[in-house]
């Protein structure tokens, strides 16, 4: 008996959705930050053993679109609903479960299992004062880090509040509380995935670990780097393009093209004398070069296209279709 199935993971922004895809694929699939809209794409990452293989997809988080760039991200997460064996819907513990109802009330419509998920439970137990110094005891015990500790009356009142508010939104679902940043039920929650998957033959060979090509990887790893070190608009107004992948047994030769929408933001980028450029250069080649096991020669230059984000040719040649 071989199991396989499509499982996708859905949220609001922020929620962690690409941290935990990363700790559910054992690799780093998705850009991970502590900015919202990170995700801009659907990306897929597999899982594979001799008697299963797990789709995940991770996609961006749902919003109110205020420009064509969104409305493309938000057809992502939609896509998501439509193809799922699995739906894992990640919440955490301080965002409001009601919003983005539009999105949610398509969720409970689903009849497929979904695994509502509230994450950092870690903060929670931050936010109370530990009753045993970090002491194991069999009732209330989080891991943490590789630690276990009692969580706080509080903290425990609190997380029952969230579950039984969540409950009543979708019913239907089973609550689970991890921690994806700590692993903390990450292994039960993939116990648990493995158990509802249905019997079916590999969708993808058995080597594949993604559905994307190197150069989306490029992509999203420079684009990771401007999101760390840019504040305010500048990330959200930048899309990487590689020009040239040249691969060699022991290298590969990049050039990449970062696009923004205004001169203003151009200068930006470069910086002073192109230091922050060459900044941005210098973390992509070191990201890269741990990703593909190779030396990396990297080119960035930096282009304005005006307006990108609001015009459906350019989203098409960025590859932002979710047919």
């Amino acid at each position: 008996m071989h199991k396989a199935g499509f499982v996708n993971i859905v949220g609001n922004p922020n929620v962690g959705k690409s941290t935990l895809m990363n700790q559910l694929v054992g690799e780093r699939i998705s850009i991970a930050t502590f900015k919202a809209q990170t995700t801009r794409h659907r990306i897929m990452g597999i899982v594979n053993t001799d008697d299963m293989q797990i789709v995940f997809s991770d996609t961006p988080g749902v919003l109110k679109p205020n420009y064509k760039l969104q409305e493309s991200m938000l057809a992502f997460s939609e896509s998501a609903l439509q193809d799922a064996d699995v739906l894992l819907y990640v919440t955490d513990v301080v965002e409001n479960p009601e919003k983005n109802m539009d999105f949610l009330e398509k969720v409970q419509k689903m009849s497929i299992p979904v695994l509502l998920l509230i994450n950092k439970i870690d903060e929670l137990e931050q936010a109370g004062q530990p009753e045993n110094n970090g002491k194991s005891e069999k009732s209330g015990k989080l891991e943490k880090g590789g630690k276990t500790g009692k969580a706080s009356v509080t903290s425990q009142s609190r997380l029952i509040e969230i579950v039984e508010r969540w409950h009543q939104l979708l019913p239907n679902a089973e609550i689970l509380p991890i921690s994806a940043k700590n692993k903390f039920g990450v292994d039960m929650l993939l116990k648990r995935i493995k158990d509802l998957l249905p019997e079916s033959p590999a969708y993808f060979d058995k080597d594949q670990l993604t559905d994307k090509p190197a150069r989306f990887f490029v992509s999203e790893i420079i684009r990771e780097k401007i999101l760390l070190y840019y504040d305010k608009e500048i990330p959200y107004s930048v899309e990487v393009r590689v020009e040239s992948f040249k691969e060699s047994a022991k290298s590969i030769h990049i050039r990449a093209i970062i696009y923004v929408e205004r001169d203003s933001q151009k200068g930006i980028i470069i910086g002073h004398q192109g230091v922050a450029l060459k900044k941005v250069g210098a973390e992509s080649r070191k990201a890269l070069e741990k990703f593909f096991g190779k030396s990396i020669f990297l080119e960035t230059y930096v282009k304005v296209d005006k307006d990108w984000r609001s015009s459906k040719r350019e989203l098409d040649s960025f590859g932002y279709n979710p047919e």
